[in-house]
């Protein structure tokens, strides 16, 4: 059984021709809001033109073949693991299609056949819903990097961790894709070769969700990579979409959570910490950076423009309405918003700097905003064009250009400053994610 199902797992990476649903599986079960969106024409689109469109049924196909829960988890991971490596090598020039190369939608879209075929599947054995909560779990994580960041032992490499999310918002324009999600694939593996010497940089991938984040999905890939020992990195960046036009290094992440996720969850409140994870206490209301900001503003490192962001929004002390600090927090404040907002940015963002302090780890880590990647304007409803295509490769150039300096850079992180950009109003523009 074991052989079959290695041979099945590897029939991932070839493609198959599009089948209906099999044997194994039951339409009626209910799929998540994400998952009901796959079946409409551009995802079917980007998983086609991405070379992605047999992952799904190849998986699903892989399942029914499955004896018992000891197999189903080899299965999972596995194909899990393929799934990625699969995206990487695309992201990096080895891969099909004519989508762009960096282009992190086809993996997002392919995961989300998987999990609903992990979701719909009847297996021929007792599978509790508890035991198929875990198998998705296994599935996300496999999926997105975050069990396979291996570095290199020794001195003389820089060691970076970079993470990246999936596209969002995608009620309002289902052909989006995230900047720092296709920056996450372009530079897992990669070395980076500086004048100070190589970089060697892994990345991971995490879902815009509230409910992975409060399970200690942030934690659970980061921890074995901050905490002191011989596998802490030199540096960890995590990485999202925010503004238009320009890049942001997020200084303040703040213990405060709103805005509604891609399943449709709402979130308005404080940020918590799962048991056993290690933090500090009592809890911080808002975590510095530690990141080489100064010399990562002060390089050339691609064609937008980075700045160095301070602006909070807080409650202050005594008091009971918000309100903006462009320069950072005030004493014994409540946060409400860091730099990067109140959304999953900020969350990740707070979680391992948090996590980086709760361990003790001298090194540097923080939040980089990248810019907001958008259509042309004259695009009608076509999932790729060529401003797309140009800005997502610009972009992503320049998060691996602000890495390697975000690795090497000598000064103190504490220098001089760019200025914020404000809008019309005198408001710093919210970021998108």
């Amino acid at each position: 059984m074991a052989c079959a199902i290695a041979s099945a797992s590897l029939a991932l990476l070839a493609p198959v021709p599009a089948q209906a649903a099999p044997d194994c599986a039951d339409p009626t079960r209910p799929l998540t809001v994400e998952e009901q969106r796959l079946p409409g024409p551009v995802p079917q689109e980007l998983l086609a033109r991405g070379g992605f469109a047999d992952v799904a049924p190849a998986f699903a196909a892989a399942l029914c073949e499955v004896g018992d829960l000891a197999a189903a988890e080899r299965l999972i991971s596995s194909s899990g693991d393929q799934l990625w490596d699969r995206a990487v090598a695309r992201a990096q020039g080895r891969g099909t299609g004519d989508l762009p190369t960096f282009d992190d939608r086809p993996l997002y879209w392919a995961r989300l056949g998987m999990t609903t075929a992990l979701r719909r599947w009847t297996p021929s054995f007792e599978l509790s819903d508890e035991q198929r909560d875990q198998l998705l779990w296994s599935l996300e994580r496999h999926s997105r990097g975050q069990t396979s960041v291996r570095f290199p032992r020794g001195d003389g490499i820089k060691r970076v961790l970079v993470s990246g999310f999936d596209p969002f918002q995608l009620d309002g324009d289902i052909r989006r894709s995230n900047p720092s999600g296709a920056s996450a694939l372009a530079l897992d593996g990669a070395v980076l070769n500086t004048g100070s010497g190589p970089v060697q940089v892994e990345a991971a991938m995490f879902p815009v969700l509230w409910k992975p984040f409060e399970r200690g999905m942030v934690e659970q890939t980061f921890l074995p990579h901050l905490r002191p020992g011989p596998d802490q990195v030199d540096v960890f960046a995590t990485v999202s979409q925010g503004r238009p036009e320009q890049f942001d290094v997020e200084h303040w992440n703040g213990r405060w959570h709103t805005g509604v996720d891609n399943n449709g969850e709402q979130r308005d409140g404080v940020t918590e910490i799962p048991p056993g994870v290690p933090t500090v206490e009592p809890p911080p209301e808002f975590v510095p950076t530690t990141q080489a900001y100064a010399a990562i503003v002060r390089a050339e490192t691609g064609r937008y423009p980075v700045f160095h962001n301070t602006e909070v929004t807080e409650i202050p002390a005594g008091q009971t309405e918000p309100v903006v600090r462009p320069d950072g927090p005030t004493p014994g404040s409540a946060a409400r918003a860091g730099g990067g907002g109140s959304y999953l940015s900020n969350e990740i963002a707070y979680r391992t700097t948090l996590l980086r302090d709760a361990v003790g780890a001298d090194l540097r880590g923080g939040h980089v905003h990248t810019p907001v990647l958008a259509f042309a304007p004259d695009n009608g409803d076509a999932v790729v064009d060529p401003v797309f295509t140009r800005d997502l490769q610009d972009i992503v150039t320049q998060v691996r250009a602000i890495v390697a300096v975000a690795a090497t850079a000598e000064d103190d992180p504490t220098g001089p400053v760019a200025r914020t950009p404000r809008d019309r109003t005198g408001r710093v523009p919210a970021p998108s994610m």
